[in-house]
């Protein structure tokens, strides 16, 4: 009666329940919250950052076509595979595989996944939230040069002997003076490069060399994880309440800035190089493999929160509408932030005197380097800075929920018990403790090292590799002709024939492509100049294999405790699918999935089998119906009752006849 319930649906303690009336159906608001969860968890920092640096690294217009291709082929139709999925069942990342048990360790791999994500992504936003309390003031303090943590290779583009204020015209003098000094350098540190390494990292010089906690940095920690998991205190309806607020307002900073951002000098050189292609550049291969994998990474597909999410809606929610409009929303917000950011590294090109090319470092640095300076060349800096910092901190929260609700609703699927379903907070908060405790050490003068090789090695070709096997398993080994006309029947139409074609055969393959790309593209990571050494590498392939290995070692638990005499017959009863596969409410549990006498004992079939078992149940009871009937009659007509009350009967002088 409990499964696949959700708390905030009317249900009593301790009384009875149908099923129906606890399911999790339904549990979001309306549409509207679903729409806006799932645009806050798969648009997250990697629109402001990654795209950006990709376009960056790869020539900036040569990088598009790639893009906007693999979104197509790719990225849409994984992502409507992943929504009809999980509504589908309306259970999560773990009960979702009754659809064929045999492949549950995806599911747990998903699990894995997003353990590693949520606890390394919420360090990158307790950095956020400390640069959002140092905006606070009146100065930012990676302006000037002339503070204890900086170094004789400083070279600010403010120069220090001006007072930087709100006037443009002081501002702009003032930049030119820190240009001269600039130009003049053979080699320049940013101040706020120094900033970042010297005083809010005070980085060690290796990754084994864990030195001290960096205090604010573990209080800040402390901040986003009590903000996550008061968000989610009252379950998936309060983080549908919340998005209304961080899934908008990022776009609303995002704006600001972008006018503020094509006003400035040098803007329109930064734009140009965004968007004019190198052409030379599309048909290497390299190009095509970095846009495949952003397409993959900031949708969130094989994290487990798109199942997640998806299995609140209602049963016949149009989730192929939902598919297109997220998709679409995450890439143009991706487009969107470049136009920002590139239009801000025009006009420190323009101030630097340097093409934009050369102008800001890759990677991490584009966030908490190159745009922290940028933004001390506005007018009223700490605005700018406060609203920038504000967006990135909305930006991980809406993908920190998800993350968090996924581990949450995996756990309470997965154990199922009263006690865990009625205390689903204790749950919750049990969970962002350990979360906070597992990313303390992320939090050291190591922990930037400790954090890029979680960021390069736990969710990046062990991703790829989920999502390969889960649409394997789904057309291949439950079979494509049964999904298909599971999604038709939640939906009221079939998937398009696009669809049908990208699950079968092309999605498959450009994730293929990419894992293979990824192999042989493959260098160790590097921090700058730091180069990691083996025993840390070791650690992260560990990393990235815990999640993988989880697939093969379930796979054959399953199959050891499947009937069947031979191999072959436990393998094919380990991959049927569940008798219990199917949607959670009876009302919608129609056709194939309709409710038998022996339902708890006859196995899920194909589509012809469990029709013809249906027709043979259908006659089997209109036969035992006519027996009955007719016994009834013939009891009738033999007794007779007398006028005493007593009971006689004909042909039968024993009155227990």
């Amino acid at each position: 009666q409990m499964e696949g319930c959700r708390e905030g649906n009317g249900a009593v303690p301790g009384e009875p329940v149908k099923k129906d009336e606890n399911s999790r159906r339904g549990n979001w608001g309306n549409q509207i919250e679903f729409v806006l969860t799932s645009v806050g968890y798969a648009v997250g920092l990697g629109n402001v950052w990654r795209f950006p640096y990709l376009c960056y690294r790869n020539g900036g217009g040569a990088f598009m076509l790639p893009y906007f291709i693999m979104l197509v082929f790719c990225g849409i139709p994984l992502f409507f595979l992943e929504l009809s999925f999980g509504q589908f069942a309306s259970l999560g990342c773990l009960g979702v595989w009754k659809i064929s048990p045999m492949f549950k360790g995806v599911g747990y791999g998903m699990m894995v996944v997003s353990t590693y994500i949520g606890i390394y992504y919420n360090v990158v936003i307790c950095i956020a939230f400390y640069y959002f309390f140092l905006s606070m003031t009146n100065l930012l303090p990676w302006t000037y040069c002339n503070n204890p943590w900086n170094t004789p290779d400083c070279s600010g583009v403010v120069s220090s002997g001006h007072q930087f204020n709100a006037s443009l015209a002081n501002a702009t003098s003032s930049l030119v003076a820190g240009v001269s000094e600039v130009v003049n350098r053979t080699k320049r540190t940013s101040p706020s490069e120094e900033y970042w390494k010297h005083y809010v990292l005070n980085i060690s010089d290796d990754i084994g060399n864990f030195g001290e906690v960096r205090l604010p940095i573990l209080g800040c920690l402390a901040v986003s994880w009590s903000v996550v998991f008061l968000c989610l205190i009252r379950g998936v309806k309060s983080s549908g309440k919340v998005v209304y607020f961080t899934a908008t307002f990022p776009y609303v900073v995002l704006t600001i800035l972008f006018i503020r951002g094509i006003t400035l000098d040098g803007a329109i050189n930064g734009i140009k190089y965004y968007l004019t292609p190198q052409w030379q550049k599309v048909l290497d291969a390299k190009v095509w493999g970095d846009a495949a994998s952003q397409i993959f990474y900031s949708l969130g597909c094989a994290w487990g929160g798109l199942i997640t999410m998806a299995s609140y809606n209602k049963f016949h929610n149009n989730c192929f509408r939902d598919s297109i409009i997220i998709s679409i929303t995450n890439c143009a917000t991706s487009v969107y932030a470049g136009f920002v950011i590139f239009s801000i590294l025009g006009f420190m090109a323009h101030h630097l005197n340097v093409p934009v090319s050369e102008v800001a470092d890759h990677g991490p640095g584009l966030a908490f380097v190159a745009y922290p300076e940028a933004l001390t060349l506005l007018p009223i800096s700490p605005l700018w800075s406060l609203l920038f910092f504000f967006m990135l901190i909305l930006l991980g929260l809406g993908t920190q929920f998800c993350l968090l609700e996924t581990l949450v609703t995996a756990i309470v699927d997965e154990i199922g018990t009263d006690w865990i379903i009625k205390n689903k907070t204790v749950v919750t908060l049990s969970v962002a403790i350990a979360g906070f405790l597992l990313g303390v050490p992320l939090t050291t003068q190591a922990g930037i090292y400790w954090l890029l090789l979680m960021d390069n090695y736990a969710a990046s070709f062990s991703l790829v590799i989920i999502s390969c096997i889960m649409c394997i398993c789904i057309m291949y080994i439950y079979g494509h002709r049964n999904y298909f006309k599971d999604v038709e029947m939640m939906l009221g139409f079939p998937p398009p024939l696009f669809f049908k074609v990208c699950w079968r055969f092309i999605s498959p393959v450009i994730i293929s492509f990419i894992l293979i790309f990824t192999v042989i593209q493959y260098k160790p990571i590097t921090y700058n100049d730091y180069v990691y050494p083996g025993w840390s590498l070791a650690i992260g392939f560990a990393m990235a294999l815990s999640s993988v290995v989880c697939i093969p070692i379930y796979a054959l638990y399953k199959i050891s405790k499947s009937p069947g005499a031979t191999f072959r017959e436990r393998l094919k009863a380990a991959c049927r699918a569940h008798p219990k596969w199917g949607p959670a409410l009876q009302e919608h549990r129609t056709g194939r999935y309709a409710p038998m006498a022996s339902e708890d004992t006859v196995e899920a079939r194909p589509l012809k089998e469990r029709d013809e078992l249906k027709e043979e149940q259908k006659e089997k009871e209109k036969e035992e119906g006519k027996e009955k009937e007719k016994e009834r009659k013939d009891e009738i007509s033999l007794t007779i009752q007398g006028s005493n009350g007593s009971t006689n009967t004909h042909n039968n002088p024993n009155p227990s006849a």
